[in-house]
């Protein structure tokens, strides 16, 4: 069961309807479920995180906001940007929260390592960055042992809307995404390396699609 592995394509998926799925997935698991990645798009919408500050919302525009249970403060998700959430039993592996998001940093370090892309992770702010540009942002929950939220890694996206927020409560702060990096990127093409990359990092074997 340590090495099984989920993973679910929702293709372009509401944000306040996944969440609550991902939220009752891991309310009704038992140590025998499966783990699960879910991998998708959101259409436009600004999530606040636990900690998140209502100042950090410059203005929304029409864009709707949610107040959700993942840490970290407010973020942007829209079409083109990759969603990867992570539904794992950390107690079989064993990780603890800062080794996931380490291990989450990892991943999509790697896989922009095969994009001849070089990246790096800061400790003081959790996610991946690119020449000081953040292109990954990272918000988890962990629940009876068990991980949800997780990863948006900026493919080929309006990155306009992060200009309405201070990103993860930081001013001033520059968001980038792959296609700035390699123009003829391709959202499939990333999709399934992001997946082969979490696969390999985290040591899954029995993968089903």
């Amino acid at each position: 069961m340590k090495n099984d592995l989920t993973i679910r394509d929702l293709a372009i998926a509401d944000y306040q309807n996944t969440w609550e799925k991902m939220r009752d997935f891991t309310d009704s698991r038992t140590a025998d479920t499966c783990d699960e990645v879910w991998v998708l798009q959101h259409p436009p919408v600004f999530t606040q995180g636990l900690a998140g500050k209502p100042e950090h919302v410059l203005n929304p525009h029409t864009i709707p906001v949610i107040q959700t249970d993942r840490g970290g403060q407010v973020t942007y998700h829209g079409p083109g940007q990759l969603v990867l959430y992570p539904l794992i039993d950390l107690k079989r592996r064993p990780l603890h929260a800062r080794e996931l998001v380490r291990k989450l940093e990892s991943t999509v370090i790697a896989l922009l390592t095969q994009l001849s892309v070089i990246a790096e992770s800061q400790c003081a702010a959790p996610g991946v960055y690119v020449n000081g540009a953040k292109i990954c942002s990272i918000g988890l929950r962990v629940r009876k042992g068990c991980s949800y939220h997780g990863i948006a890694l900026n493919v080929d996206m309006d990155l306009t809307p992060f200009t309405y927020i201070n990103p993860c409560g930081y001013q001033n702060i520059q968001m980038t995404q792959i296609k700035t990096f390699v123009p003829d990127v391709s959202f499939v093409t990333i999709q399934h390396k992001l997946i082969n990359a979490f696969i390999e990092n985290f040591g899954f074997c029995n993968v089903k699609l």
